[in-house]
């Protein structure tokens, strides 16, 4: 399924654990069995993300047989002045195959539309992939850490290779955020996966039915510009090294974008 603007990665770790971010505060986590869309955005984002883009998560294939652990844990109580324990069930041993696309956020084509540059986000995207992204990768929660390298989807032996159709009932898909989608409301989608052969294929957001979001809070849509000094664009220093090569200067491609 290849789609333009679209990178393709590898993203494995010791442990993950993908739930209800609304469902999770507090008490005992547990799992779901699959990464959840918002997960996988996250991690997409981590590899290189900038407010004039969105990630869109095509598909996962999952690599290895899906296990389970159990910890004991003491989490900090909100509600009395001492620890308590819990326990939290984590996926175990995990590595998944991604493809994601990006398309540009419309709703800031009026600040940053300078910044709607297709090759230019393209291009470090993958770069990106090859260095394992410009921030920590967490697989659902920070003390899962995630590794991300470069990878062909569909390349190398899956546990779940020719083992057919498998559901995984109600769970959450992911955020509407008020950039992403123009209303002044937070919202949460939910939706029914099929694996099918170790592949789980996305909808879109904009695809999960409305009896399947739920409403959460009033956000507001949270500006960016250079005027309020909290987007530098291609003046950022890091980006800048990115571009520049080992003799200190920039390949043809690179320059072209500058």
């Amino acid at each position: 399924m290849k789609i333009r603007n679209q990178i393709e990665y590898c993203v494995s770790g010791k442990y993950a654990l993908f739930s209800d971010p609304i469902a999770r505060m507090g008490g005992e986590k547990f799992s779901y069995m699959l990464p959840t869309y918002q997960a996988l955005k996250g991690i997409t984002e981590s590899i290189y993300w900038k407010p004039s883009i969105l990630w869109v998560v095509d598909e996962v294939r999952i690599m290895k047989p899906i296990r389970t652990e159990s910890k004991n844990i003491r989490p900090i109580s909100y509600v009395a002045p001492k620890n308590t324990l819990s326990v939290y069930t984590y996926l175990e041993d995990v590595t998944y195959q991604v493809r994601a696309h990006f398309i540009f956020n419309e709703n800031r084509r009026e600040d940053l539309e300078n910044d709607f540059n297709e090759n230019k986000h393209h291009n470090i995207a993958k770069r990106m992939v090859e260095k394992g992204g410009r921030r920590d990768i967490f697989l659902g929660t920070r003390e899962c850490q995630g590794y991300v390298e470069p990878c062909t989807f569909g390349e190398g032996e899956s546990y779940y290779d020719d083992y057919g159709e498998l559901d995984f009932g109600l769970m959450f898909h992911g955020f509407d955020y008020p950039d992403e989608t123009g209303d002044s409301i937070l919202a949460a989608r939910f939706w029914r996966p099929k694996m099918i052969d170790g592949v789980v294929r996305f909808l879109l957001p904009e695809e999960i039915p409305e009896e399947m979001k739920r409403k959460i809070r009033p956000m507001k849509v949270k500006k960016f510009g250079k005027e309020l000094n909290n987007f530098s664009g291609l003046t950022e220093e890091a980006l800048q090294s990115e571009f520049t090569g080992e003799g200190g200067g920039m390949n043809g491609l690179d320059a072209e974008i500058v």
